[in-house]
């Protein structure tokens, strides 16, 4: 999921202080990927922040858990990598998503997913991030929040939220591109935390992580 400033998915008439903030995230401001070091942030703060998504989270590492809880695959249930999205394979994979249909509020899925979820607490995210493993297991590999753009501005929000000071990535497709940047869903913000152990903990705040391979998957038969 590539991220687009807010000028470039056409929505410069959102409020001022949104504008000011869109792409200038201290993930890497300049870098649309969000992929950069996030070298402004505070590691301890970051640490912190992430162990305390994990320790909410554990459950969940049973994806039977999940599946009672609401939680399903998102349609088509890719396992998403870089490489995939033509983008550097160095960079890694996400995983599968498994959404929470009520949390992100779906409107919609045609032609793209829609819907109004302004949720940002991580300690009940929406989306779950799954690793598929060799013996066919899933391993929960760390979660993600969505809030849908139009959604978030008409509750009045002005700029968008953070997490550990790191502002969320913005999203939209960009058609002139053959990647669907988006992952067929309408304009949003979204933030990943994963749950690996790293030198550097700001590192699990970037959309992709080296950690993350979908050489296992098996996609559904048609």
């Amino acid at each position: 999921m590539i991220s687009k400033t807010l000028t470039a998915i056409g929505l410069a008439a959102a409020p001022a202080g949104f504008l000011l903030v869109s792409g200038a995230n201290p993930a890497g401001a300049h870098d649309p990927s969000g992929q950069s070091a996030t070298s402004e942030l505070d590691p301890e703060v970051v640490a912190a922040a992430i162990r305390e998504v994990r320790e909410a989270t554990r459950k969940y590492e049973d994806v039977k858990v999940a599946l009672a809880d609401g939680y399903v695959p998102a349609p088509p249930g890719d396992c998403v990598t870089a490489a995939k999205e033509g983008l550097p394979p160095e960079w890694g994979g996400m995983g599968i998503h498994y959404i929470n249909p009520k949390m992100l509020k779906i409107t919609g899925t045609q032609p793209r997913v829609n819907g109004e979820a302004t949720h940002t607490d991580f300690l009940k995210p929406s989306i779950l991030l799954y690793e598929p493993m060799a013996d066919g297991s899933m391993k929960l590999v760390g979660v993600e929040n969505l809030v849908f753009l139009n959604a978030w501005l008409k509750a009045g929000n002005g700029a968008p939220p953070t997490f550990a000071g790191r502002s969320w990535d913005i999203m939209a497709d960009n058609t002139s591109t053959p990647q669907d940047e988006a992952h067929r869903f309408e304009p949003h913000m979204d933030q990943h935390i994963y749950f690996f152990d790293s030198e550097d903990p700001r590192d699990m705040l970037r959309p992709f992580t080296p950690h993350i391979t979908c050489e296992h998957h098996k996609p559904a038969s048609k």
